[in-house]
């Protein structure tokens, strides 16, 4: 499932829960400084270039600090920015705007960040057919925003949560005794269970793939392997009948320096966990731009 909307429910959880870690109904700092009825408006701006993400965060934090608090866009997620570019427009009660600053930014900085990330990626396989797709290597209470934010940057998500579709890691393949082993226990579980979904198998050598493909998988992940042991596997599936119904995946220690490479030998799909776990947060500003005036009564 690819999450191509701002997952409203799972954004309203994370805010609220934010904001409570913030302590944001009792910011002393700000009480104690800022005149109660000063209003003020307020722009948030990047300092460098990148991808929007996650403008309706930054509106679900000030609906939950303040409903008074107005917000005007001036770009849409996935917007391509650069240095200076005002992402949004705020107007409202001075304390307001200043207690949900941090939290507001916190979301902003990070999914405009993945995004960014994900969209380098996706230009550096530009014109190969291989897509590139995120992880669950997301930040706890998080996932539905992070994967919201590499679909903005342009990628693909892979499964949610563990409910969703079927991977068989390498420790489920040792717990249950081998590739085909692990496979058939996995269609005997299905028809039991009367579901039918997606099944990914993690293979770590060009015969563990090779034996994948004996079983009957129809997905199946090349980890780690070297470009030469890819490239034969590549082959191998381009040697069978029903080749094109099989879906090839490279994933593990993949870097912006080697994905073309990578993609280069014909797979299908490049799963990267740094898009989520090490994407470095875009550097946004935002600042009061005009006050005192009094609040309208």
């Amino acid at each position: 499932m690819t999450t191509t909307q701002f997952p409203s429910a799972a954004g309203r959880t994370a805010v609220a829960a934010a904001l409570a870690e913030d302590a944001s109904g009792n910011d002393i700092t700000t009480a104690w400084s800022v005149p109660e009825d000063l209003a003020a408006t307020a722009e948030v701006r990047t300092r460098q270039r990148g991808i929007a993400a996650g403008l309706p965060a930054v509106a679900e934090v000030f609906a939950q600090v303040d409903p008074e608090v107005e917000i005007e866009a001036s770009v849409a997620d996935g917007a391509r920015l650069t240095d200076g570019d005002v992402l949004l427009r705020l107007s409202g009660p001075a304390r307001s705007l200043i207690t949900g600053e941090r939290t507001a930014l916190n979301f902003l900085q990070r999914l405009c960040g993945i995004a960014t990330l994900t969209d380098r990626y996706v230009q550096a396989v530009s014109a190969t057919k291989t897509r590139i797709l995120d992880t669950r290597k997301t930040a706890p209470g998080l996932r539905a925003l992070d994967k919201y934010a590499v679909s903005v940057g342009g990628g693909r998500n892979h499964r949610l949560d563990l409910a969703e579709m079927v991977l068989l890691k390498e420790n489920h393949i040792a717990a249950a005794g081998g590739v085909t082993a692990a496979i058939e226990a996995v269609r005997r579980g299905m028809a039991r269970s009367g579901q039918t979904v997606e099944v990914d198998v993690e293979v770590q050598t060009v015969a563990e793939a090779a034996e994948a493909l004996d079983a009957g998988a129809r997905w199946i992940m090349l980890d780690n392997m070297p470009l030469a042991d890819i490239e034969q596997v590549v082959k191998i599936r381009a040697g069978r009948a029903d080749a094109p119904r099989i879906l090839l995946e490279a994933s593990g220690t993949v870097r912006l320096d080697s994905v073309r490479a990578i993609a280069e030998t014909g797979v299908d799909l490049i799963s990267v966990g740094a898009l989520t776990h090490s994407a470095p947060a875009l550097d946004l500003t935002m600042l009061l731009t005009t006050g005192p005036a009094p609040c309208p009564t």
